[in-house]
Parts: C-alpha cells; sequence; structure tokens
C-alpha cells in the first residue's frame, strides 16, 4: 500500500457508510471524511479521522475518494457541485463509488473524473447494515483493471467478497440493482407463501424452518424467514423508501435497455403502497404487512 493510498477520503456516514469507514480505520487507514450532518462523524474523529467541511476537502492529489451516498442527486452534488471533489482528485485519482445509483449515472461521473485525469471504480454493495459492521458486506466491481487493482484493498477490508463484473464504470451498478431485485422479490414471495400457510392452518415458522433447511437452503431465505417468522420488523437495515428508489432504478434502466421487468413492476406497486402508508422509513420487511392485510389478517408485525 503507497504511502497515498493510506490515507484516502470518505463521504456518507449513514447506517452503512460508517460500519465501513469504520472496518477502513481498524485496517489501518487514515480518513478524511465529510457528512452533512457532522455529528454523525464524531466516532471516526475520536479514532483518528480528519473532518473536511466540503466534500472537495476530502479529495488529496492522486488520492482515493470513498462514496457512500443516498441516491443520484446526492451523488452527483458531491462530486460536479461547487463544492465536489470532482474539481480536486485530479491525475490518478480513484473516485470508489459503492452506493445504489443509476446506470446512467455512473457513466456521467466517470466522464467527469476521465476528463481530468482521474478514475471511476464502482462497487455497490450488497447487505445490511450489521454485515457492514461484521466485515461480511459483498461488492459488485466494476472499472479499469489497474484502477480496480489499487482500490482491493480496501474492498478487502470491507468486506468478505467481491466480483469482477467489468470494465464498463456502470456494469457494478446494473449487478447491483439485478441483486437487490432478486432480495426484494425474495421478501415478497416469502412474505406471500408465508401468509397462504397461516391461512391454511399451517403454522409459518415451521414450514420456514422446513423449507429453508432443504430446498431454499441459502442464507438469503434463512435471514428473511427468520425476520418474517419474528412477529418484530427490525431497525432498518434496508428502508421501504430505499427499496422504492432502487425498484424505480432498475425500471428506469430496464427501458433505456429495452427489457420489460413485470415483476419489477409489481414490486415497485407493492412498494409504493407501504410508502404511500407512511411506512418508508421502516424496514423491507414491512412489505409483508401489505401481504397480511391483502389477505384480511391483523398486522402481526411491531415496531
Amino acid at each position: 500500500m503507497s504511502q497515498t493510498d493510506k490515507s484516502i477520503g470518505f463521504i456518507g456516514l449513514g447506517a452503512m457508510g460508517l460500519p465501513m469507514a469504520r472496518n477502513l480505520i481498524k485496517a489501518g487507514y487514515q480518513l478524511r471524511v465529510y457528512n452533512r450532518t457532522k455529528s454523525k462523524a464524531d466516532e471516526l474523529i475520536a479514532l483518528g479521522a480528519e473532518f473536511a467541511d466540503t466534500p472537495a476537502g476530502v479529495a488529496a492529489p492522486d488520492g482515493i475518494v470513498v462514496t457512500m451516498v443516498a441516491n443520484d442527486a446526492a451523488l452527483a452534488e458531491i462530486v460536479t457541485g461547487k463544492a465536489g471533489f470532482g474539481h480536486t482528485l485530479g491525475p490518478n485519482g480513484i473516485h470508489l463509488s459503492m452506493s445504489t445509483i443509476s446506470p446512467q449515472l455512473a457513466r456521467s461521473i466517470a466522464d467527469v473524473h476521465d476528463r481530468t485525469g482521474a478514475a471511476y471504480v464502482a462497487a455497490p454493495v450488497s447487505g445490511r447494515p450489521d454485515a457492514a459492521a461484521a466485515q461480511q458486506l459483498t461488492m459488485w466491481v466494476s472499472g479499469a483493471q489497474a484502477a480496480q487493482e489499487r482500490v482491493a484493498p480496501m474492498i478487502a477490508a470491507m468486506g468478505r467478497g467481491s466480483s469482477d463484473v467489468g470494465t464498463d464504470p456502470a456494469a457494478g451498478h446494473i449487478a447491483k440493482l439485478a441483486a437487490n431485485i432478486l432480495v426484494m422479490n425474495t421478501v415478497e414471495i416469502l412474505s406471500e407463501v408465508l401468509v397462504f400457510a397461516e391461512q391454511s392452518g399451517l403454522d409459518p415458522q415451521v414450514f420456514a424452518e422446513a423449507i429453508t433447511n432443504t430446498l431454499f437452503a441459502a442464507p438469503i431465505f434463512k435471514t428473511y424467514s427468520g425476520i418474517l417468522t419474528s412477529g418484530n420488523i427490525p431497525n432498518p437495515g434496508f428502508k421501504l423508501s430505499l427499496a422504492l428508489k432502487d425498484i424505480n432504478l432498475a425500471l428506469d434502466a430496464g427501458e433505456m435497455a429495452g427489457v420489460t421487468l413485470p415483476i419489477v413492476s409489481i414490486l415497485r406497486d407493492r412498494l409504493l403502497t407501504g410508502v404511500a402508508k407512511g411506512r418508508g422509513d421502516l424496514d423491507l420487511t414491512v412489505m409483508q404487512q401489505s401481504v397480511r392485510e391483502d389477505a384480511g389478517l391483523s398486522p402481526t408485525i411491531t415496531h
């Protein structure tokens, strides 16, 4: 690791970004951090991080900046806005973009960096905040091979593994959107079959344990069936409002690619209904409540 790469910028200290940044510090990196709410950086400052007053302030010439922000608008502002780090990163710098954003924006920002000699590496993450804290995230990585190799140690410090999905700067974000479709569809279909079991006289917890130990013995089915049969809603690991944002990104990307996504459209309607009912800040698993309501069942999820 070069001396330059030991000191990096990090922008976005939300539920996912904070534990990711913490793990980088534990791995020996010196961080300059920026977040709109400065108090969210207090823990990292206590661990030795330096707080920058603007996004531009986190970037060192030829350095690396990690971003983990909520949406396209936030990323565009911190890169190309008046105080954006796109103006200060410069030749040989790398933007390691770990947010779930549109493929179109990824290509646009990659072009911005290319004009200044910097590189864009996509590495959006799959996993909930507890996985981020435990260094168990999965990353979908794309970008120039040399740049990928340079940021590989940082990616390793934040996750359990990564998949190289190509050199197109948008490829990682396309893979992440596809993965999120699978996650949301898993929550929806599990909700449906568990409600079906309950209404038909079968104990849903008994069924969930049986099916996740046989035909569907995969971590994602075990995790979400456990949550959905617990009778409780967890602290937001993936807010319903952010899930709706991601589904809309996927539908837009599908339209641009000329691909119909009928199941994704159904998921969008389910998410939109939940947000309209005031559940946008709750965990994605609150989707189950709409399924129960459609079946005439009373709430079982509390928060």
